[in-house]
C-alpha cells in the first residue's frame, strides 16, 4: 500500500509532469497556463501562486510554507522532479481509486449544482478518460450521466471490470455523502 503523499503525487501526476516539462520546454507553457488557470478557478490559488514562482526560477523549499498538506506535496514533487527527473510520477499510471473517488465525486456534485468551472474541468477530465481506453474510457462516458443524477451502479458500471466497478461504487458512495437526503 502506498502512503498518502505518494497517492497525492500520483493523483496529480499530470500537473506535476506538465509543469516540470514546460520549465524544460517553454513551448509547452500555453498548455500549462490553461491548466493553472483552471486550477485557480477550482480553488487551488495558493498552489498555483507557488507553481508560478517555481516556473519563474525559484527553487527554495521555503516556498512550501503556508501550503496545506496536499498543495505542499504537489509543489515539493515539482521541485524534486526539476532536480531529479527520475522521481517524477508516471502520469499514465492510474491513481488509487480510493483517492480519485472523493475528488471526482466533488467535481460531479459541483457540476450538477450548476458550477460552470467544475463542469468545464470535469468535462475535460471525462474527455481525457475517454481517450485512455478500458475502464477509464467507460468512466469518462458516464460522467455526464452522474452529473444528470444517475446513481444506479448497475447502469453506470455496465461493461466495466472489477476495478472500474469499485471506482464507480466509491464515487457513488462519496456523492451520497455530499447530497442532502
Amino acid at each position: 500500500m502506498i502512503d498518502r503523499k505518494q497517492q497525492i503525487i500520483q493523483a496529480h501526476a499530470g500537473v506535476i509532469v506538465q509543469v516540470v516539462q514546460s520549465i524544460a520546454n517553454p513551448q509547452l507553457m500555453p498548455q500549462t497556463e490553461q491548466i493553472l488557470q483552471a486550477s485557480v478557478k477550482n480553488g487551488w490559488g495558493d498552489l498555483v501562486a507557488v507553481i508560478r514562482r517555481i516556473i519563474r526560477g525559484e527553487r527554495d523549499v521555503k516556498l512550501l510554507r503556508g501550503l496545506d498538506e496536499e498543495d505542499s506535496t504537489i509543489a515539493a514533487a515539482i521541485l524534486q522532479g526539476l532536480q531529479n527527473p527520475s522521481t517524477l510520477p508516471d502520469p499514465n499510471k492510474t491513481a488509487d481509486a480510493s483517492m480519485a473517488a472523493p475528488g471526482l465525486a466533488q467535481m460531479v456534485h459541483q457540476a450538477s449544482s450548476g458550477n460552470p468551472q467544475a463542469l468545464e474541468v470535469i468535462s475535460q477530465m471525462a474527455e481525457q478518460m475517454s481517450q485512455a481506453g478500458g475502464d477509464m474510457k467507460n468512466l469518462g462516458g458516464i460522467i455526464r450521466k452522474m452529473i444528470n443524477g444517475e446513481r444506479d451502479p448497475k447502469i453506470l458500471s455496465r461493461g466495466m471490470g472489477i476495478q472500474g466497478r469499485q471506482l464507480v461504487d466509491s464515487i457513488l458512495e462519496e456523492l451520497n455523502k455530499l447530497s442532502p437526503h
